[in-house]
């Protein structure tokens, strides 16, 4: 397994946000951009969207494909959705947007 897959899923809520995670383990974070994602975690990003896709969009900003991805591995893309109709735990979107980013980023 990747070793940024690894460091997402091992740091999720130890003690960094669903965005925070995925952001971090593929760049560098500020505190500016920490509190920025960490406002836009737990379906608190624009349109309900999971904070573990919102991160993965911005470390692939020119690439659509992630948010069609992600949506059919979990089933949605917002978080509400996400966790009531197809019961998909936090863990496993910050596993899955990790796992997006890193195969865009090889």
């Amino acid at each position: 397994m990747d070793k940024r897959i690894s460091k997402a899923a091992s740091e999720f809520r130890k003690p960094l946000t669903c965005a925070q995670t995925v952001y971090a383990a593929f760049a560098e974070m500020d505190a500016q951009k920490s509190e920025w994602l960490k406002a836009n975690s737990g379906g608190r990003a624009p349109e309900g969207i999971c904070g573990a896709l919102f991160a993965a969009k911005q470390l692939c900003p020119n690439d659509y494909s992630v948010e069609e991805e992600f949506s059919k591995r979990v089933g949605d893309t917002r978080c509400k959705e996400i966790k009531a109709k197809f019961k998909t735990p936090c863990e496993d979107c910050v596993r899955i947007a990790a796992e997006i980013v890193a195969s865009r980023l090889k």
